[in-house]
C-alpha cells in the first residue's frame, strides 16, 4: 500500500490497526494455506470462488462495527471482487462483543450445516436487527425468522444451538483467531492477495483500504 493513501486513510479513522499491531502471524508474504487465521479456510462460509483474492473476516453477529462493515462494505466485496470472480469474502464467527452473540453464534453454525444461504440470510438478519436481541430472546427470535424466511426449521437450528451441537465448529474459529493473535475485537479483516498475507485491518474498514491492499480498483 502506498504510504501517502496510507496515512490519508489512517487520518480519516478507516484502518483500525496494521499488520503487526496484533501479535500472531503477520508476515506479509505468508501463504493463506500456512496462515493461522486461515486454518480450514475452505470449509468456512464464503461468497465467491477461491483460487483469486481472498477477504477473511472474524465478524460477531452483535457487534455494531461488524454491521456497519455489512451495510457499508461488504456490497462493495460483492459487487466488486466476488461478481467479477476476481476474488471470495470468507466469514468466521467470532462471539467477543454482547453475550448473546455466543448463542447466535452456535445458531449460525447450525444453520450453515444445513444451508449456505440460508447462513448468509441469518447472518444479515442478526446485523440488521441486531437491537431486538438479548441472550434470553435471541434463539427464538432466530427460530421465528428460519422458519418465516427460509426452508430450514427453525426450531430444530433452536434445539441443536441450545444443545451447542455445532460448538466444534465454534471453536475451530476461536482458535483460529487466538493461533493468530487478533485480540478481541470485531470485525477483524485479513486480506490475502492472490494467496498471499498483505495486511491486517481493524474495525468497519471500507472499501477502499481492501482495494488498495489488493491492488484492485475501488
Amino acid at each position: 500500500m502506498k504510504r501517502r493513501r496510507l496515512l490519508a486513510l489512517v487520518g480519516t479513522g478507516t484502518v483500525g490497526a496494521l499488520a503487526g499491531c496484533g501479535g500472531g502471524s503477520d508476515a506479509t508474504g505468508e501463504s493463506i494455506e500456512d496462515h493461522p487465521a486461515a486454518a480450514d479456510y475452505r470449509e468456512q462460509p464464503r461468497l465467491g470462488d477461491l483460487g483469486g483474492h481472498v477477504v477473511l473476516a472474524f465478524e460477531d453477529p452483535s457487534c455494531e462495527r461488524c454491521a456497519a462493515f455489512h451495510e457499508n462494505t461488504v456490497p462493495r466485496i460483492r459487487s466488486n471482487l466476488v461478481d467479477s470472480g476476481a476474488g471470495a469474502y470468507v466469514v468466521r464467527t467470532y462471539p467477543v462483543v454482547f453475550p448473546w452473540g455466543e448463542p447466535a453464534t452456535q445458531a449460525l453454525e447450525a444453520t450453515y450445516a444445513r444451508d449456505a444461504d440460508a447462513f448468509w440470510s441469518l447472518f444479515e438478519h442478526y446485523f440488521a436487527t441486531r437491537s431486538q436481541f438479548d441472550v434470553d430472546n435471541v434463539l427464538d427470535r432466530t427460530a421465528s425468522f428460519l422458519n418465516a424466511e427460509t426452508s430450514l426449521d427453525g426450531d430444530a437450528v433452536a434445539a441443536d444451538a441450545r444443545e451447542e451441537a455445532y460448538d466444534d465448529a465454534v471453536q475451530a474459529d476461536i482458535a483460529a483467531a487466538e493461533d493468530a493473535g487478533l485480540g478481541e475485537t470485531t470485525p477483524v479483516v485479513l486480506l490475502f492477495r492472490d494467496g498471499d498475507f498483505v495486511t491486517k485491518v481493524n474495525g468497519s474498514v471500507g472499501y477502499e483500504v481492501i482495494a488498495e491492499a489488493l491492488g484492485e480498483a475501488d
